[in-house]
């Protein structure tokens, strides 16, 4: 009993503090509605088009502001306020929902409102997500980052699970317009939670003044530093080759396992359960290290080449969990190592250029990995997915070709010893 009381209080560590315990429960909220407006918004696509160019045009334009001003987006979140930056992004978000709803109530709705206000959401998520990211530390400080950034990671992915299926009951009761409806008001339980947080308990970081370069600035600064630079590569590798699970699942469950939507629902799921067992497990652990990241992505890699050889369904089932637990402590060791190994005045720049690679990374890969299942089979794309990992955490291990003479830690907070 008193290893299980000393877990949990590991585990659960950052949920003492009661701006994060707000910031947790907000999200816990808001993050299934974010899902359930997904599905909703490709649902209402579909039933304007009867498109998949329409779908993807929808899906592209949510992310090309990211891809095109995200590093502005940093260099203007290290000038300012992050807690009122990110009260203003969830007013927006709200906003744009409540629209979306309100043109489809009214059936005034038409492609190019969607395209629009898509696009406006895309705009928002340049400032929201690398927002996000850095304000976790001035809530908890970079000692209890890892624990922080775990547990979101549980409320993401059982939002994932929760909001879709959510949005196909709402959809087929009460049709789209409430989905939205409902998304819109969701933020209103992350704007209370920022709203009412103690601001005197925050590590606040003081705000970089203007001044010319600074986005060239990021740039430079991530690259002189191994431990982000390393961990941006294998980030960037492990999201172009190894994280298209929304194109390898459908196919391995109909071309490999000879199964419908029923199967590719339950590998979802599988996927899903394994992320927030991986989730809950990261939030255990207190150290953070190049190392470890290069030892999960070994792992990631490992999980899928097994995936590759079950011969039985039931079997990749349980592997799936595998790869779900090994994805997602990859992305948080990945996420947390960027945050505590940068200067707390250059974190928005770096976390903006960590959201332009995991976001942009994926869609790259996506059609290559597509193609490569189409001439080989399904299981082909967990096979890339296997060597690209191993073969990226083997070249970062023995070549060290990303090292630079001099390079190493450069952290603005309390430094996280290395794993042994």
């Amino acid at each position: 009993m008193a290893l299980v009381g000393e877990w949990r209080r590991r585990t659960f560590s950052s949920l003492s503090d009661r701006n994060y315990r707000a910031y947790f429960l907000g999200s816990a909220v808001s993050v299934s509605g974010t899902w359930m407006q997904r599905v909703a918004q490709d649902w209402l696509v579909l039933q304007l088009t009867h498109s998949g160019v329409a779908l993807g045009v929808s899906s592209a334009l949510q992310f090309t502001p990211v891809l095109v001003l995200g590093a502005w987006g940093g260099a203007v979140i290290d000038r300012v306020d992050r807690r009122r930056l990110l009260l203003i992004t969830q007013l927006l978000s709200a906003l744009l929902a409540a629209v979306l709803g309100l043109v489809c109530a009214t059936g005034l709705v038409t492609l190019w409102m969607v395209y629009a206000l898509t696009f406006g959401l895309g705009v928002v998520t340049v400032f929201d997500s690398p927002a996000r990211q850095t304000f976790v530390a001035e809530m908890v400080g970079t000692d209890k980052v890892i624990n922080a950034q775990s547990l979101y990671s549980t409320v993401h992915n059982s939002g994932r699970l929760i909001g879709p299926a959510l949005a196909g009951v709402i959809i087929a009761w009460l049709g789209v317009a409430s989905a939205f409806a409902i998304n819109a008001l969701s933020f209103v339980a992350m704007i209370v939670a920022l709203a009412s947080m103690d601001v005197g308990a925050l590590l606040r970081v003081p705000p970089t003044a203007r001044a010319p370069r600074q986005i060239r600035e990021g740039f430079a600064y991530l690259w002189s530093h191994q431990e982000l630079r390393a961990s941006l590569i294998l980030v960037a590798v492990v999201g172009v080759f190894g994280q298209n699970f929304r194109v390898v699942l459908p196919l391995i469950a109909q071309n490999t396992y000879h199964g419908g939507a029923q199967s590719y629902g339950y590998l979802t799921a599988a996927l899903g359960l394994g992320a927030v067992i991986g989730a809950l497990g990261s939030a255990a652990r207190s150290r953070s290290s190049l190392r470890g990241l290069l030892l999960t992505c070994l792992a990631f890699g490992a999980a899928n080449l097994l995936v590759s050889v079950m011969p039985s369904f039931v079997l990749a089932l349980a592997m799936i969990v595998g790869v779900g637990v090994t994805n997602i402590i990859f992305n948080t060791v990945g996420r947390t190592l960027m945050i505590i190994e940068s200067a707390p005045a250059m974190r928005g720049r770096v976390m903006a250029l960590y959201t332009i690679v995991f976001l942009g990374s994926t869609p790259i890969g996506g059609p290559v990995v597509g193609w490569a299942c189409q001439v080989w089979g399904a299981r082909s794309g967990f096979v890339i997915a296997g060597v690209s990992a191993i073969g990226g955490a083997a070249v970062m291990m023995f070549g060290r070709p990303f090292t630079s003479p001099g390079s190493g830690p450069s952290r603005g907070g309390t430094a996280t010893p290395p794993d042994r």
